[in-house]
Parts: structure tokens; C-alpha cells; sequence
């Protein structure tokens, strides 16, 4: 149970965020749900800058499930060569697409528990796929910008992703679960980055009581 001033302040750090990032998505290029979890799958370790560099080509060249089931592997690993582990990536890419076609009769499942049945697909990009593919707040994604930045605020104290997402679940609406993520993202790429943060012109300064920091603790 959130203490009154606890969730006072978690408020405002949610109507802040949402006047200043009110329309925020993924920044992976996709237009289906097929290609977010593509997309998904190569963005782990990796800049979505990098993945959206392949990306097209990729979806260009294998359009569904069946054709990415059908894949050369080594055709596959020349197109995501400058992702990082490209080489058990392009297997994951394989697996998953095969997976899809056997299991799923061509479609991205809407779980949790089925799509961490696929290759190459943990909780968190099981999160992402449910929630900017489908719409499903099944919880928070935790990656490292919401690993710092909900720190950085006093959202949690914690480290691990999975402590980290049961400390803000309870502080943060359902309805904001995705948009949350999205917002954070983009907040820590812009101004609360990991070793220089902008605080001087960060909209959050009167609620973040660790001001001028340059690193998670």
C-alpha cells in the first residue's frame, strides 16, 4: 500500500511526463506485429537505431512467418551482421518464425507464457510485443533507462528488473503501463542519460531527489 505522499508524488511525476512526452511509441520501425517482434528480437543489447538500419531490408526480404521459417541461415546472418550476436540472433530469427508457423498457425500469440515459448523471446520482449503490438498492459517493460531513471527518481531502490517492475506496478495506473516505458526511453535518451544528465533543463528537477547525478548510485 503506496503512503498518501508516496503516491502524491508519483502523480506528479506521471502528469510531468505526460505533458512533456503525451504521444511517445517505440522507436523500432514496424508496421505489423510480426515485424515489432522481429524487431524486438534483434533490439536486445542492441540501439534501436541499429536494428531500424537492417530492419527494412529484412522485412523487405522475409514478409511473414513462413518465409522467415524458410530463411537461409547464413543469408539471414549476412543481412543482420552489424547487429550485436547476430549469429545466435539469426537462429532465434529462424526458430521464431518456425514457431509461429507450427504452434501458432501463423500468428504472434497475445501471452506472455506463449510467446516466451518462441526462440529468442524473453518476458520483456514478450512485454513489449503485447503492449505496443496489441495494446495489452500486462506490466513494465524494465530496460536500463527505467532501470536508472526509477532510481534516479525514488521510484525504487532495487536493482534487479523484476523487483524494479513490482515497485512500480503499484504506483503506476495500468492504463499508463506502456506509455510509461515509452516515456521513460525517451526521457533517458534526451536528457537523463546514464553519464551526463541534463538536469538543468529537465522537467522533473522539483520531484527528482537525486539531482545532478552521474550515475545509478
Amino acid at each position: 500500500m503506496l503512503e498518501p505522499k508516496e503516491r502524491a508524488r508519483a502523480e506528479k511525476i506521471l502528469k510531468i511526463l505526460h505533458q512533456t512526452y503525451p504521444d511517445v511509441t517505440t522507436a523500432l520501425i514496424h508496421t505489423n506485429v510480426f515485424e515489432l517482434s522481429v524487431a524486438a528480437i534483434l533490439s536486445a543489447q542492441q540501439t534501436d537505431a541499429g536494428v531500424n538500419a537492417v530492419s527494412g531490408e529484412l522485412f523487405e526480404r522475409y514478409q511473414n512467418p513462413q518465409a522467415l521459417a524458410e530463411a537461409n541461415l547464413d543469408e539471414l546472418d549476412g543481412m543482420i551482421g552489424t547487429i550485436s550476436f547476430h549469429h545466435a540472433k539469426a537462429r532465434y530469427l529462424i526458430g521464431f518464425g518456425q514457431g509461429l508457423v507450427e504452434k501458432f498457425g501463423g500468428k504472434v500469440p497475445k501471452t506472455v507464457e506463449e510467446l516466451t515459448s518462441l526462440p529468442g523471446i524473453g518476458r520483456k520482449i514478450a512485454q513489449v510485443i503485447l503492449g505496443t503490438g496489441y495494446g495489452l498492459a500486462t506490466g513494465i517493460v524494465v530496460d536500463t533507462h527505467v532501470i536508472r531513471i526509477s532510481y534516479r527518481l525514488g521510484l525504487t531502490e532495487n536493482k534487479q528488473p523484476l523487483k524494479i517492475e513490482k515497485d512500480l506496478l503499484p504506483q503506476i495506473p495500468q492504463q499508463d503501463w506502456i506509455w510509461f516505458t515509452h516515456a521513460i526511453i525517451w526521457h533517458g535518451r534526451a536528457i537523463c542519460t546514464a553519464r551526463l544528465p541534463q538536469c538543468s533543463i529537465c522537467p522533473l528537477n522539483e520531484v527528482c531527489p537525486k539531482k545532478g547525478v552521474t550515475q545509478r548510485k
